[in-house]
């Protein structure tokens, strides 16, 4: 008898709890139509508003458009929906791994509608401030204000070592006009993070983007043992050469104007290789369409409804578009036929790619990439081979003799921009991080402590300024700029895994994939169709067999 009730007992236990899972489910699909239902339409509304706005510069587009993403804001902050999405995630009786998965997107979606509105309204408020005095500032020499384009100029092209430091030293000027808000502005987004249970907003901005902020610590760790020694041998490469183009008396003289660049985050120009004579009088669009065609991803269609050229009133830069995560994907360009733009239309159509090709049948909320920088991983992959010898040939048309003779210095540039850039990512992420860590701290010294070990730059003797305030993106756009590197990481662990796997060379060198269709089937099938079904490190280990790596980015620019 006591068997029997104890089983007895067990059923009922069991019934009742399979009874509390399908009640929640069911509350969980029933919120979650209801979501789609007003989410939808309202993102194809701001999706396609915030594209008409890029092609007219009409300032009542933009109005719209701005009109349409307050709605949506509003719609993430409800604290209803937030509550009942936490109730749900708390009881755990959620074990559908697609549902799960939604659950946890939506979740991370709702979660800033717990904190303060006073506070968020606040920290709108001192972002716009900043914001504006970023762009009302001018670089002053010598009574003459300078563009941004101007200051890039003479830093890049001229020899005068004293005039390249008053225009450095000139635009730093903006330093002390915003570091004291951007500080104000730290400590707000700090209080907003730990009213949401995390120790600072750099953890939560990380968290919320799912990604672990001791994994991508990690990833950093395990990038700078990897690059620091071949920094070391390209950076006395660098000096040299400036030593020589300045006719200085030795290395020491070197400063950091005179690395070609404001920050050194882009890689001077010391080899001896011009690409843009190969596209001069080519069809970009023509050869960008051939190229995808011909590796199984045709883009016509997309390139139908793209905008590609340059006109009045039209957004001056490029970027890629879904507008309704059903495959209208669109790119805004402003063409010119030269090697910038072919690496951008590569880079543009490689993001339209995988958008293009995420599976319709995921729920509507897993229908994007598995993060930002893995769809960035596949654009700048495909963008490196607008500097490829080899692609160049094979796509654009050139001798074998004239791949030999530009092979080693194209490559050599290509290897010295993603060390420099590295070095200088590197500096980014520990500074952002242990800012908001810590913003009581002298954030002057922090900053060039950082930037000469990570960047080997010398520290101009005496100076005391916020330089750190002088890159925007620290302030209007915190605690992203690390998936530019994560992206470049993922795209050689890609590339090596296609080289070595589906096309099955042993050449990793001189690739271009032209005429491969297995590449587009594989991206196809193991990267784009998942979408964000999966964590994205699961999304890589299921697609290469390893999570993500910094060694084969190493493998391909440092060894």
């Amino acid at each position: 008898m006591k068997v029997v009730y104890t089983l007895a007992l067990s059923l009922l236990i069991l019934a009742g709890c399979t009874s509390k899972q399908e009640k929640m489910k069911k509350e969980l699909t029933d919120l979650m139509r209801h979501h789609d239902s007003v989410f939808i339409p309202l993102y194809k509304q701001s999706a396609l508003a915030s594209w008409e706005a890029a092609i007219s510069g009409k300032p009542e587009d933009f109005k719209r458009s701005e009109e349409l993403n307050l709605k949506m804001t509003e719609l993430f902050a409800n604290k209803t929906t937030l509550k009942k999405l936490e109730e749900i995630k708390v009881s755990g009786l959620i074990t559908d791994s697609l549902l799960n998965r939604q659950l946890d997107v939506l979740y991370r979606s709702f979660l800033m509608a717990k904190a303060d509105t006073a506070k968020l309204n606040a920290m709108v408020r001192m972002g716009t401030v900043i914001e504006q005095k970023y762009g009302n500032f001018r670089t002053e020499v010598k009574g003459k204000k300078l563009t941004d384009n101007d200051v890039d100029d003479i830093l890049k092209h001229s020899k005068n070592v004293v005039e390249q430091k008053e225009v450095w030293a000139a635009q730093k000027a903006i330093g002390p006009v915003v570091a004291q808000d951007i500080i104000k502005l730290v400590k707000m987004r700090n209080a907003v993070a730990k009213e949401l249970g995390f120790k600072n907003y750099h953890e939560m901005s990380l968290t919320l983007s799912d990604q672990d902020p001791r994994e991508v610590s990690r990833i950093f760790d395990e990038l700078d043992s990897l690059t620091r020694g071949a920094f070391t041998q390209v950076k006395g490469d660098i000096d040299t050469y400036f030593v020589k183009y300045y006719n200085l008396k030795g290395k020491e003289q070197l400063m950091p104007w005179n690395y070609q660049d404001r920050f050194f985050q882009e890689a001077p120009k010391i080899y001896d290789v011009d690409l843009d004579k190969y596209y001069k009088d080519k069809n970009l669009e023509t050869l960008v369409a051939g190229y995808y065609a011909g590796i199984g991803l045709p883009i016509d269609d997309m390139i139908r409804k793209s905008d590609l050229y340059e006109k009045p009133g039209k957004n001056q830069h490029a970027f890629c578009t879904d507008l309704d995560n059903e495959g209208d994907v669109r790119v805004l360009c402003n063409i010119k036929p030269n090697a910038k733009w072919m690496n951008t239309m590569l880079h543009e159509f490689g993001h339209a790619c995988y958008d293009k090709h995420i599976d319709t049948g995921l729920p509507f909320i897993l229908r994007d990439p598995a993060h930002t920088f893995t769809t960035e991983a596949i654009a700048m992959m495909f963008g490196r081979f607008s500097s490829n010898p080899q692609w160049i040939r094979d796509v654009v048309g050139i001798s074998g003799l004239e791949v030999k003779q530009i092979a080693e210095n194209s490559f050599k540039t290509q290897r010295l921009d993603q060390l420099v850039f590295s070095r200088w990512a590197q500096v980014m992420y520990r500074f952002e991080r242990g800012m908001y860590e810590n913003p009581d701290q002298d954030l002057n010294k922090f900053w060039w402590d950082l930037v000469e070990k990570y960047q080997q730059l010398k520290r101009p003797e005496g100076r005391n300024e916020p330089d750190w305030a002088t890159k925007i993106h620290i302030a209007t756009y915190p605690c992203y700029y690390h998936n530019y590197l994560l992206g470049e990481l993922l795209a050689s662990q890609f590339y090596y895994y296609l080289v070595g796997n589906i096309i099955k060379s042993g050449d990793y060198h001189f690739q271009s994939f032209a005429g491969r269709k297995e590449v587009g089937a594989w991206l196809t099938s193991k990267v784009f169709m998942p979408g964000s079904r999966w964590y994205w490190n699961e999304m890589i280990e299921k697609a290469t067999g390893e999570k993500l790596t910094a060694k084969y980015y190493a493998r391909q620019f440092v060894k």
